[in-house]
């Protein structure tokens, strides 16, 4: 708590910058509006939000270098353990100079407790765990082994979910996770999914020129990464282009650690003349690129990770009124339900013929892009999960929380 009786909230994520993590950064304007003074660690980017210390909006953001973007586990070693010397040293900075009351910690990894415990301990700060990503089963998507590490993971996992206070779940499939291999009581455990913000995700006028002369356009936003399934569409991109031509381009949006091994294998199937890889992209042309697509698309390769995680991309389609072609997943379909067709389970011929279909169906997309657009407005975006959020730690703190509060 701050001189002023302000409580002050640290936010600890090492995944993504801020404010580039959509999601953590609605919680953290969420807080901010509610009256809370916030603060977050994260790490620098590559290109964009490379500053030491940046306010946005009130929020303060204490950004670290990170040594290299993992890859194995001795890359994932040097950079856990460089993340988290620096989010101790912030933390015992931010704390000193501010207060600290509540520290949320943002997996991956199940690491950040090591950080927390001692602040707990000696403080009495709470922990929330804010559980974006199931480590074990990500380990297993990456390296398809339980080995020790995989048992490792599962010690870290459980280590935090025994400290955390409070439990953030983002679907239901996390919560039972916490419940059955977290040992969490139900009542520690709320469920806050990741709804779009509609003041930032909304259709806007098309630009035919992305379309790069073709009749059709098809968008990916999201991490290129290897569980993402980036092969899949593009392995989908080749089929379509044998059997229709050359009236369909590509726009794959974002960034991550298999993005130059995707743009070869674009070159490898001689489908680059179509496919265009833009990289992280500014809202503005997000919202320009989806608007314009025809079809936006989700390859997420079926494994227990993705089966059980809920998207954001998949919502961010829905709100800007687009169909949806993707895998057959739990959450995936939990989430879009009519909004998308389910192609098998990694199967590119099945996602091109679905993709396919639907180019061919105009009346059909108008459906799904209506019911996507309709069920993110009425039961997924983020205001339904604004209350919910703001009541962990108004329960947690044991204050009043005027959510109609705007800064």
């Amino acid at each position: 708590m701050d001189s002023h009786g302000k409580k002050n909230v640290l936010i600890i994520v090492e995944n993504l910058p801020l404010p580039f993590d959509r999601r953590v950064w609605q919680e953290a304007n969420t807080l901010a509006d509610a009256g809370f003074g916030v603060f977050i660690i994260c790490p620098k980017g590559k290109d964009k939000y490379t500053e030491d210390f940046e306010e946005i909006s009130g929020i303060k953001i204490f950004r670290h270098n990170l040594p290299l973007e993992a890859n194995g586990p001795i890359g994932y070693l040097a950079e856990y353990s460089s993340a988290l010397y620096w989010e101790k040293k912030l933390t015992k900075k931010i704390h000193r100079e501010y207060g600290i009351d509540v520290i949320q910690a943002c997996n991956p990894p199940d690491l950040i407790h090591l950080v927390v415990r001692s602040f707990k301990r000696r403080y009495g700060i709470k922990f929330i765990f804010d559980h974006h990503d199931i480590n074990p089963e990500l380990y297993l998507a990456k390296f398809g082994k339980k080995d020790f590490f995989y048992k490792l993971l599962l010690y870290f996992e459980k280590r935090t979910f025994k400290m955390a206070d409070h439990c953030i779940a983002t679907n239901e499939s996390y919560k039972k996770i916490a419940v059955e291999r977290g040992g969490k009581d139900e009542q520690d455990i709320t469920v806050v999914r990741s709804g779009p913000s509609l003041e930032r995700m909304y259709p806007v006028d098309r630009n035919e020129s992305l379309k790069n002369g073709k009749k059709f356009l098809i968008c990916y936003v999201g991490v290129i990464g290897q569980q993402e399934g980036i092969h899949y569409l593009l392995n989908a991109a080749k089929i379509l282009k044998e059997v229709r031509g050359n009236d369909t381009h590509f726009i794959i949006m974002g960034s991550g650690p298999e993005m130059e091994n995707m743009r070869e294998l674009s070159q490898k199937l001689k489908i680059d003349s179509v496919v265009d890889f833009p990289g992280r992209v500014s809202d503005e042309y997000l919202r320009q690129a989806l608007s314009t697509s025809d079809i936006c698309v989700n390859p997420d390769e079926y494994n227990e990770m993705n089966d059980k995680s809920t998207m954001n991309k998949v919502m961010e389609y829905m709100a800007v009124g687009k169909p949806i072609v993707q895998f057959d997943l739990k959450e995936g379909r939990f989430s879009a339900g009519e909004s998308s067709l389910y192609a098998l389970p990694n199967d590119s011929k099945d996602m091109a013929d679905k993709i396919s279909f639907l180019l061919d169906n105009e009346e059909k997309r108008k459906y799904m892009g209506d019911y996507g657009i309709k069920r993110v407005r009425e039961e997924l975006e983020w205001e339904y999960e604004r209350g919910k959020y703001l009541s962990v730690y108004s329960d947690l703190l044991k204050v009043t929380i005027n959510q109609n509060n705007q800064r």
